[in-house]
């Protein structure tokens, strides 16, 4: 014959409108939970006072509850929130007048009726209040058209950068790295609208459209411009350099996840694989790309003394 059901300890408090259940059980799995006809049905493997075992119990609510209790698992305990299906203060737990031996009040979340009474006062002020205040702030007239047209900025960068990248993916496996010397003839026209495009980021931010800080938002954009339009867009020495496929790469694997991530934000939307990739992805990229503009720079710098080198001999051999 199987023994007696082992009940674990259970503590219980209660609001107007809620009862909480806290179950003295650690490392549960299994929890089988559900309400019918009034009574709170409990079995789960857990470790409590009789060790590692199998623990189950019934409470037979005074008062009419809803069906769907809501249970939240720690490593520790068990938490149970259970509806009442009318906003009242009961005298006890149970139906039955007489405690059940493994159910006592739960002192941390104890409150008599007085003072329930008073913290639902105070969360109904609460809400009043802010909803007042909700009501007192100016809606905005242009909201869903400043919301287009993040969504559409974010979307035409998006398209941009996926250009750049899948052009220089493809060439890659096509030519090989006879591909890194024809790099900015062929992607500059998207790059230059790319970035072009990109000065508005600044404006976002300075007149408050978007949260992002202005100046690394004026570092990283005016940096890459300088790099794009001065230095490549007046050398075209410089532009057949290998180096500025790493460059444009990088710059365009960053700008990947960042916008698709920014224009589902817009939308309210989140998608966790792209948040992670948004959040990821750039650590090894930035500095990656850094080191790329770096030596892209320092080879403009070497270039540009020994032109100035040749310079005076050409002239002195006429």
């Amino acid at each position: 014959m199987a023994g007696p059901s082992l009940r674990p300890h259970v503590h219980w408090a209660q609001r107007h409108r809620e009862l909480y259940l806290r179950v003295e059980l650690s490392d549960v799995q299994h929890p089988d939970i559900a309400i019918t006809d009034n009574v709170l049905h409990f079995k789960a493997q857990g470790h409590g006072a009789k060790g590692d075992n199998i623990y189950e119990f019934q409470i037979e609510f005074l008062e009419p509850v809803e069906p769907k209790p809501v249970c939240r698992v720690t490593q520790r305990q068990l938490n149970i929130t259970v509806q009442k299906k009318e906003s009242n203060w009961w005298e006890r737990l149970t139906k039955q007048e007489k405690r059940p031996l493994f159910l006592a009040p739960d002192f941390d979340r104890w409150l008599d009726e007085s003072d329930a009474e008073m913290e639902l006062k105070e969360k109904e002020e609460e809400k009043i209040n802010k909803m007042k205040i909700e009501s007192r702030v100016p809606k905005d007239p242009f909201k869903h058209l400043k919301k287009g047209y993040l969504i559409m900025y974010n979307l035409v960068q998006f398209l941009g950068f996926s250009w750049i990248f899948v052009n220089m993916t493809v060439r890659l496996f096509i030519l090989g790295k006879d591909s890194f010397y024809d790099t900015f003839h062929t992607v500059a026209d998207m790059m230059y609208f790319c970035h072009t495009l990109a000065l508005m980021e600044i404006m976002n931010s300075l007149i408050g459209l978007v949260r992002s800080p202005l100046i690394p938002a004026v570092v990283q954009i005016l940096g890459r411009n300088f790099i794009l339009f001065v230095i490549l867009g007046s050398l075209e020495e410089m532009q057949s350099k290998p180096v500025v496929f790493f460059v444009f790469y990088f710059w365009s694997i960053v700008e990947l996840f960042r916008y698709p991530y920014y224009m589902l934000s817009c939308m309210g939307m989140e998608w966790k694989p792209l948040t992670w990739l948004r959040y990821t992805v750039w650590i090894p990229l930035y500095p990656l790309g850094g080191l790329a503009e770096g030596v892209f720079v320092n080879s403009h710098h070497l270039y540009k003394q020994r032109k100035q080198h040749l310079g005076p001999k050409k002239r002195k051999m006429k």
